[in-house]
């Protein structure tokens, strides 16, 4: 195969943000890192967070693949088939408005220097807006998609299924059903007539083929009562034990995090199935990582942290526990509640927890990987969020780790899903996620 046959793809520092050993997914083609993504990366390394980690991670990588042999400039053979190469920005002019100063700019600039020498490039960045502007220079640019999934066909975690007035009669009565269609493990069936009276909810086990019938009415949990199918739903696995890994996706006012909440008080407090609830949220929101906000990490923690307090007082308050002044200080203080930054689970060994990662649509599937790989023996992670409210510049509603977990685990029996769909909060929320 000749040399301008051969797929040319120039990385832009943000992919190696987003996964670290990204270039190991480019087979049989020509990888090449600009000079100015190293530096990006030097500049980054020193952070304590996850870009600085990632980075660090990037660094060594590309050490591993320089040590095999030969050199970065002229390139060294990976082990996918690909030739790895460093290259500075040449000679190619750029527009009088892209000044060379900026990073992003020699990033462009060497992919056009290697599209202008005859090879078949493709400048690949999860920045959209470098993507634009390599675009309007004429280059072939393209997001990072070896994690991403199409979101309008994403796993709802339930469907609808109509049925013969025989079947529906029997599923009623006997309580389960044999079933041999295509479901996923834990997906749940709303099943209903031609007439759709009434319907049931039965949930199906792949182990043994069958659907079970789900109660009518469930008793509250921690004082929540599920207001609706998908909210019965999500209490079924949050509450089932043998489920360790939930997820759970919806618009604001959806139920998500309270219902995962008032099952993490329920399974601690009052079944004591696990020592702790560990509950945390990403700091993206804040445009800033904690360390820079005044006070202790509590004090830091109480603000970015606030709707998950707001809720448990909720919780509290209506299972009359503020009776006992058991207010949510001191079930934190007597180590049955923690509130935690993700920045500081990774690298702990997690037993015997509840933990709930909240808005978790603005993680990336490798900060997604490392969460759930922290939980450890008779743990349970729970993960809630909307896929379309991403506040990471870097992401997108078919690239965040919430959207790349649940297509990934989908129909595995140790994972649990359900998409809610109806606000609860009030008429007012539910119009204003619809309209605006």
């Amino acid at each position: 195969m000749t040399e301008n046959k051969i797929k040319t793809f120039v990385i832009d520092t943000n992919v190696f943000i987003h996964r670290p050993d990204a270039i190991a997914s480019f087979k049989n083609s020509e990888v090449i890192i600009p000079l100015a993504v190293l530096e990006e990366l030097d500049n980054l390394k020193r952070f304590s967070d996850e870009k600085g980690r990632n980075a660090r991670h990037a660094i060594r990588f590309l050490d591993s693949q320089s040590a095999k042999g030969g050199s970065l400039h002229s390139g060294v053979k990976m082990d996918n088939g690909s030739i790895l190469k460093v290259l500075r920005a040449g000679v190619s002019t750029l527009p009088p408005e892209l000044h060379k100063d900026k990073a992003d700019n020699r990033i462009i600039q060497t992919a056009l220097d290697l599209q202008n020498q005859g090879r078949q490039v493709f400048f690949v960045s999860k920045d959209i807006n470098a993507r634009v502007k390599a675009e309007v220079l004429g280059l072939r640019a393209v997001d990072y998609e070896k994690q991403k999934v199409d979101i309008a066909s994403m796993y709802l975690g339930w469907r609808e299924v109509q049925v013969s007035p025989d079947t529906f009669g029997k599923f009623r009565t006997e309580k389960k059903l044999e079933w041999r269609d295509a479901l996923k493990s834990n997906e749940f069936i709303i099943m209903k007539t031609a007439d759709e009276v009434e319907t049931l909810l039965g949930r199906y086990y792949s182990q043994t083929l069958e659907l079970r019938l789900i109660p009518n009415k469930r008793p509250s949990v921690s004082g929540v009562k599920p207001l609706n199918m998908q909210q019965k739903m999500a209490f079924e696995l949050l509450l089932d034990d043998s489920v360790p890994l939930v997820s759970l996706v919806g618009q604001a006012g959806t139920g998500k995090t309270l219902l995962a909440l008032a099952a993490g008080m329920s399974k601690v407090i009052d079944e004591a199935r696990y020592n702790r609830l560990l509950v945390s949220r990403p700091v993206i929101p804040m445009g800033k990582d904690i360390g820079y906000l005044p006070g202790d990490k509590n004090e830091k923690m109480s603000h970015w942290m606030q709707p998950i307090f707001d809720n448990l007082e909720y919780i509290l308050g209506i299972t009359k526990k503020k009776d006992e002044e058991k207010g949510v200080d001191w079930f934190i203080k007597n180590n049955l509640i923690e509130i935690e930054a993700l920045t500081y689970i990774r690298g702990r060994s997690l037993p015997e927890q509840m933990i709930i990662v909240d808005e978790a649509q603005n993680l990336s599937p490798h900060e997604i990987k490392t969460i759930v790989s922290r939980a450890g023996k008779n743990t349970k992670v729970v993960l809630t969020g909307d896929p379309y409210q991403i506040d990471s510049p870097y992401l997108d509603t078919n690239s965040n780790g919430l959207s790349f977990l649940v297509e990934a685990f989908k129909g595995q029996p140790l994972f649990g899903h359900v998409t809610l769909l109806h606000t609860e909060r009030s008429e007012l929320a539910e119009l204003a996620a619809q309209l605006l």
